[in-house]
């Protein structure tokens, strides 16, 4: 307790200094709510600030406007709301037209908040416009075989957005002419003798400093850019033209994992999150180019290794991942443990965790301006956390037992890696619908679970548990 009151009077501190430079004019306004933001002292203070209730399923998605006094969210009841999150009030909702859950939602830039695009289970890209009579109308604009986890909106565009689905396509829309067109199909890498088929994509982002630069990831180890211009240039023969690639040197010849989330920093670093591995950050010059398996393994060696962030778990769902501050200062993710994570960018040290929910934390959104987080998960609630300056432990008591266990997870954790083919047979045979490596879980026994509706990633071996659960789909 005496270490607890010690660095809350040397945070205290640090703050009176910042708040005397500003007074006497050494730092702008700006400049001082950007540090006091940015302060590892306010970050480790973060708690529940408040709960939004109003969705009736798991919520997927949560995105707050340009600035940021409103929020939307999506949910696995095809809902999306509008939110004055501040006041803990739900403005508006609407249908989204979609017949399965909404997995991301997309305000478009510079469009009056009016201009709302989600992507869903049900494999369309869905657009909805509020109306000048507060009515919302939808269209679908696109489809893809299979669910759409995310969406990339052109940065500073109100018109163009990308899309990345399980069936290995990305697709280009512009919604000026509501048009659509298909990029490309992800395809394994050359010298990739152990992939087959087609790369399942679960995550796509946008460099920030470079529209023309975009990233995706999903059924393998890499991380792959491309240049939207020589995409378009071969947009007939839709060819995979990949720029570079980035992947931790000791999984590129692991086939047992996948990337769940993808995020750029404001200075074009590529965060990457892996399914039952750890998260990575890589900077511009850790590209591995566009053939990865044919680099030497002396130009490995002597290449820079990307930095490394742990103690959750990300398994069960299709996990995002973000940066948190004025200048992207922190990494932050979700866990199967139900605990948030945030770690110092630099150095990798965890400074903040925190209980998020009951069951798997699966985004995080931060705010543009200020130090709030919007979270969601398999709870059936919105939540926003803010620093309430509360003198309590930035860690857990138990924090070495929850990363232990979540680490022993990892490394117990076995998986069967199946061929699309494969996979879509078997589906075939057990009269499903094919959804490449997801299943959906009911859980029948208890119709008030939140967790009624999740999509959970396909990696059950628990025999007990598949017999109770008739909707499962068991491969040996």
């Amino acid at each position: 307790m005496a270490a607890i009151f010690s660095n809350q009077h040397e945070r205290d501190t640090n703050r009176f200094t910042e708040i005397y430079k500003r007074e006497c004019g050494v730092l702008s306004p700006r400049a001082f709510a950007h540090r006091i933001w940015a302060s590892q002292g306010l970050v480790e203070q973060i708690g529940l600030y408040k709960v939004l209730n109003g969705h009736n399923g798991c919520v997927n998605a949560v995105e707050f406007n340009s600035t940021g006094e409103l929020l939307i969210s999506g949910s696995d009841d095809k809902q999306v709301k509008f939110w004055d999150w501040n006041n803990g009030k739900n403005k508006y909702t609407y249908d989204s037209g979609h017949t399965d859950n909404i997995f991301q939602t997309k305000i478009m830039p510079f469009s009056d908040d009016r201009k709302i695009v989600t992507s869903g289970a049900d494999g369309q890209v869905r657009l909805g416009q509020v109306l000048e009579n507060g009515d919302v109308g939808t269209t679908r604009i696109g489809k893809h075989q299979g669910p759409v986890f995310k969406l990339a909106v052109e940065p500073g565009s109100p018109y163009i957005v990308y899309s990345c689905g399980v069936d290995g396509f990305v697709q280009h829309f512009d919604l000026r002419a509501c048009s659509s067109s298909k990029l490309f199909r992800c395809s394994p890498l050359p010298g990739d003798q152990k992939t087959r088929g087609t790369i399942g994509l679960n995550a796509i982002v946008m460099d920030p400093r470079n529209p023309n630069y975009f990233a995706v990831g999903g059924g393998d180890a890499y991380a792959r850019v491309y240049d939207i211009r020589k995409l378009q240039a071969s947009a007939t023969s839709q060819l995979d033209i990949v720029l570079t690639t980035f992947c931790p040197h000791h999984l590129m010849k692991n086939s047992d994992v996948h990337i769940t989330g993808l995020a750029y920093s404001s200075s074009s670093e590529l965060l990457a999150s892996y399914n039952d591995e750890l998260i990575y950050l890589f900077q511009k010059n850790m590209g591995l180019g566009p053939k990865p398996m044919s680099t030497p393994s002396e130009d490995l060696k002597n290449m820079d290794s990307p930095l490394v962030y742990c103690g959750h778990r990300n398994s069960k769902t299709v996990k995002g991942v973000s940066f948190y501050g004025p200048n992207h200062e922190y990494v932050m993710s979700g866990s199967d443990c139900g605990h948030i994570f945030i770690w110092k960018k630099k150095g990798c040290k965890l400074v903040r965790a925190m209980l998020g929910d009951r069951n798997v934390v699966n985004h995080l959104e931060s705010h543009p301006h200020m130090p709030f987080i919007a979270t969601c998960g398999i709870e059936k609630k919105v939540k926003i956390w803010a620093p309430d300056g509360q003198i309590t432990p930035p860690l857990p008591i138990d924090i070495d037992k929850i990363m232990e266990s979540n680490r022993r997870g990892r490394e117990e954790h076995s998986r069967v890696t199946l061929s699309p083919e494969v996979i879509m047979h078997v589906l075939r045979l057990q009269g499903r619908q094919p959804v490449a490596f997801i299943e959906r879980r009911y859980q029948r026994g208890d119709t008030e679970s939140d967790d009624e509706d999740a999509y959970f990633l396909s990696n059950n071996n628990d025999e007990e548990d598949s017999t109770e659960n008739g909707s499962q789909c068991i491969i040996n």
